[in-house]
């Protein structure tokens, strides 16, 4: 792995520590405002080493307001808007389907659907539930989600909602920062801040240094080959133990997960996991016992007390995103925007002290987003 010489480092207006998700968004908006940018990355361009890396990518604001605050709904809903904008920007395809989410459940657990049904309502705005929460029954299902015949009596289907291919995505990502002129450095360890005016660390869990309050959240997910099922959108199966999704991608590829473990172990996909995952993916569909397995995967997702993402200014010259949890890709354009708005407002010279930045906050589409610590650090001076 390559490390940084800051001697042969000439200093860039940004230098964004940490290209996954986020990272990358982050480091090819500001390039397309014409700020001259460099990305430094532990690991590779593809994004392998990132939580990204092992995300379904699901666009799912409603369906995920059955566990989720309203703020990361919001963003949720205005990122699924921005996605396809940002998608036809990038030099290489990104599969994106905005075929909506099918929530289903087996009759043994029908008293997990109005649990369900009023967590989702209560943490959903009145325009997101409008037209987009719609009750199925009998042959309904069958006629939503052909795949799955009568094997479910009762389901929603949520027909806003969407999907995208994760690593294609990254990918397309890593493509658009060479198209934009920003200095990758992949494969580099970072063990001191490089050079440059201002610092944007988007380093997951690896930031913890700087966040202690930040902690990992650990998924788990299978990837499966299953021709023949035909699966248009993603399915959620509720359970009181083991809610699962299952999330089909391009050439009959499916995502399958529904592990959430506190804790920052990175070691492989346990067996008991691995059996839950793919006996209630064969309680879906039974078809799916002929799938064949091409990856268990598990990777943390870093989080937040609050599980609420955070934008903050240290006062000087760093801004830290983090805390995204298991929303990354649900909420990551809005996310990412509010960091690079902030991050030109500092470059600018608009914001140069606390009453500025406060300002800036109220004025801000997502004041919940940015924060501040100004005890140790001086006003800027432009």
């Amino acid at each position: 792995m390559n490390r940084i010489d800051q001697g042969a480092v000439r200093g860039p207006d940004f230098a964004v520590v940490g290209g996954g998700l986020v990272g990358r968004l982050v480091a090819w908006q500001l390039a397309g405002a014409r700020h001259d940018v460099a990305l430094y990355e532990r690991g590779d361009a593809a994004g392998t080493q990132s939580a990204a890396w092992v995300a379904a990518a699901m666009l799912a604001p409603l369906a995920e307001a059955a566990s989720a605050e309203p703020l990361v709904v919001g963003l949720g809903a205005a990122s699924l808007e921005r996605w396809p904008s940002l998608i036809a920007q990038l030099p290489e395809p990104v599969f994106f389907q905005r075929n909506g989410t099918l929530v289903v459940w087996h009759g043994a657990d029908r008293a997990e659907a109005p649990l369900f049904e009023r967590r989702l309502k209560a943490n959903s705005p009145a325009d997101l539930l409008d037209g987009g929460f719609v009750k199925l029954a009998g042959a309904q299902v069958a006629q939503v989600e052909p795949a799955l015949g009568t094997r479910f009596a009762q389901g929603w289907l949520l027909p806003n909602e969407g999907q995208l291919d994760n690593r294609q995505a990254l990918c397309a990502l890593a493509a658009g920062l060479a198209a934009r002129g920003v200095r990758t450095h992949w494969n580099t360890a970072v063990d001191a801040m490089p050079e440059a005016r201002w610092i944007i660390d988007c380093r997951g869990l690896g930031g913890k240094p700087a966040w202690p309050a930040l902690r990992g959240i650990r998924g788990e997910v299978a990837r499966v080959h299953a021709p023949g099922i035909g699966l248009t959108r993603p399915v959620r199966l509720l359970h009181p133990r083991y809610p699962l999704y299952i999330a089909p991608k391009e050439n009959d590829v499916y995502v399958i997960g529904a592990t959430e473990v506190e804790g920052e172990d990175m070691s492989p996909v346990s067996v008991r996991s691995a059996l839950e995952l793919l006996s209630a993916a064969f309680a879906v569909h039974p078809g799916f016992g002929e799938a064949r397995i091409l990856e268990l995967n598990a990777h943390c997702r870093p989080t937040l007390p609050d599980h609420r993402p955070a934008i903050v200014w240290d006062g000087a010259r760093t801004l830290r995103v983090n805390g995204l949890y298991r929303h990354g890709f649900m909420i990551a354009p809005e996310v990412a925007d509010a960091a690079c708005r902030l991050a030109g407002a500092l470059a600018s010279g608009d914001i140069a002290d606390a009453g500025a930045f406060s300002d800036f906050r109220g004025a801000a589409r997502w004041p919940e987003l940015l924060h501040g610590e100004f005890s140790a650090a001086p006003a800027l001076s432009h």
